[in-house]
């Protein structure tokens, strides 16, 4: 099975860089329901993904 893109991913960069820029939003959008956000979230060890869930604010339990 391949690596997940979605670390270097560049609309993540886009919303990094400008959460408000049309390409940010469209990227926040997408990561709610993509079924490879989610694989790469749960690959992710505890701290990493509290960070991501903070950081981005999606709801506590929604890639638990």
């Amino acid at each position: 099975m391949s690596e997940s893109g979605c670390a270097t991913c560049s609309f993540r960069a886009r919303y990094d860089q400008n959460p408000r820029s049309i390409l940010g939003r469209v990227w926040r959008w997408h990561a709610n329901f993509c079924p490879g956000w989610r694989s790469y979230m749960k690959s992710l060890p505890g701290d990493e993904k509290k960070a991501i869930i903070e950081s981005y604010r999606f709801p506590a339990g929604k890639f638990a």
